[in-house]
């Protein structure tokens, strides 16, 4: 118990507590105590963690017996870990997406991650508040904002800094050191945003590297979890024990020898020498003075730890005009079949929540309801024209003529973004992105990105863990 300080603890990564674990020097349950501790003292201000495992002390207990009797599993044995509200698991917590209508909502079977992470000795702790409906609710309705859960504060300047959406519970929980690492998900931006609004490690894979059975759906053209870490070595761990083949996801299928048990190989402090990073200045010109220092400070360090920096790289699709066309429909769609699985008294088809929403409105809409209504008014039958259209011209933009015409005219490694833009490009390619904490501004944390192309990640994660060394920028937050 010696060691269970806030101290060392902000400087912890897994695979530090493993060791400290194997030695007895510590145990999972006092991981357990030590962040259930720190939520209970600072969660009322933040407002990120929904609930507690109510058997969270007993399964770190069981994890330390067969630790003693037989050994470790592996690098998550005994480790707390924090879920994302949209994310199943079949115990006494509830899965609602942050909606009040799912509010009561248990799971009969896990996410196929959340299995995965229990199998792997994870101690599933709790669930993290959201944008309800992964921010697909209304214009209007600020990130970090359910009606189950209110709205998530960031731990760096609360009220005063964005927090980031929609797996904003997941990014201030991490941030505000409530667990080892959290998992959230991406359908364009929901990982990475946070991530760099909360100074962390975002990690949003290509889709279909991690199965999405279980989870509450937005677009599954785009939809992935990912983790959220201090670390970048965590964010490599994580994503190891989280992938494999779902034969109930046809994006999991389809990824079949693409993926890697383990990924903390890559983990290079010298992986930026010889590297080609690409600058794409588009990019960059909406940054501010303050940001504008920070992205070039951050640009000479790639060139300082011996990257090929190719300063400007132009992706031809880079001005081009988006909608959401492809979102409204595969929600409507996604989200009816997640719904009609679900036993009585729950809603069943996006239909049955807006009106449900509409028969408690006081809390249910706060906000309102526009993008559900929208929604709900597309087909959703995923034969549209209109659909199919805008899916084969975005997917071929963000691709042919986006991210993949920019690595091969230019003969690149990775691009680099400032902040998390791009995020939109490379979510509706479907492609890896990779974010890291590059310094501090009077507007909260910022943090810098590396993207590339499908199943890229062992080179985002040494390309990232190498600058993440070279700089270790990140700080906690003063609580």
């Amino acid at each position: 118990m010696a060691l269970i300080s806030d101290e060392w603890m902000a400087n912890a990564d897994i695979i530090t507590l493993q060791l400290a674990m194997e030695r007895r020097e510590i145990s999972s349950v006092d991981l357990v105590v030590y962040y259930t501790g720190r939520i209970e003292a600072y969660n009322g201000k933040i407002n990120a963690v929904l609930e507690l495992n109510p058997d969270a002390v007993e399964i770190a207990e069981a994890l330390d017996r067969e630790r003693a009797e037989g050994g470790s599993r592996g690098p998550l044995h005994g480790i707390p870990i924090l879920l994302k509200d949209n994310i199943q698991t079949a115990d006494r917590m509830h899965t609602s997406a942050g909606s009040i209508c799912l509010a009561e909502h248990v799971a009969s079977v896990d996410a196929y991650i959340a299995a995965k992470l229990r199998d792997a000795g994870a101690v599933l702790l709790g669930k993290v508040n959201m944008t309800e409906w992964a921010n697909f609710m209304a214009v209007a309705m600020p990130s970090g904002y359910s009606s189950r859960g209110g709205q998530v504060a960031n731990p760096y300047g609360p009220g005063i800094y964005e927090v980031g959406g929609s797996s904003s519970g997941s990014g201030a929980a991490i941030a505000a050191h409530f667990a080892v690492g959290a998992i959230g998900t991406e359908t364009s931006g929901s990982i990475v945003n946070p991530a760099g609004h909360n100074s962390l490690v975002g990690l949003k894979p290509t889709v279909g590297l991690l199965s999405r059975s279980g989870i509450i759906p937005l677009a599954s053209s785009q939809d992935t979890p990912g983790p959220m870490t201090r670390t970048v070595s965590d964010a490599a761990v994580l994503l190891g024990v989280m992938t494999g083949v779902d034969a109930s996801d046809a994006r999991s299928i389809a990824s079949e020898g693409q993926g890697h048990r383990d990924y903390t190989p890559y983990l290079d402090s010298r992986g930026l020498h010889q590297a080609r990073i690409g600058i794409p200045r588009w990019y960059y010109q909406q940054l501010d003075e303050e940001e504008r220092q920070i992205a070039e400070r951050a640009i000479q360090v790639l060139r300082d730890e011996g990257a090929i920096v190719i300063d400007d790289v132009a992706l031809p699709c880079q001005d081009a005009v988006w909608n959401y066309d492809v979102l409204l429909y595969e929600f409507k769609r996604d989200l009816n079949a997640y719904l009609a699985k679900l036993d009585p008294p729950y809603v069943h088809s996006l239909q049955e929540v807006i009106a449900f929403n509409e028969r408690h409105a006081n809390q249910a809409l706060v906000y309102g309801q526009d993008t559900l209504i929208w929604s709900e008014d597309a087909n959703g039958t995923l034969s549209e024209e209109t659909y199919l259209t805008s899916l084969h011209r975005y997917q071929e933009l963000t691709r042919s003529q986006g991210i993949d015409h920019a690595l091969q005219t230019y003969q690149l490694d990775a691009l680099f973004f400032p902040k998390d833009e791009g995020e939109d490009i490379a979510a509706r390619a479907g492609y890896p992105l990779l974010i890291v904490p590059a310094g501090y501004t009077s507007k909260g944390p910022m943090g810098v990105m590396f993207a590339a192309g499908a199943f890229s990640e062992p080179t985002l994660i040494k390309l990232a863990y190498a600058f993440e060394q070279a700089t270790l920028y990140r700080r906690p937050p003063i609580l």
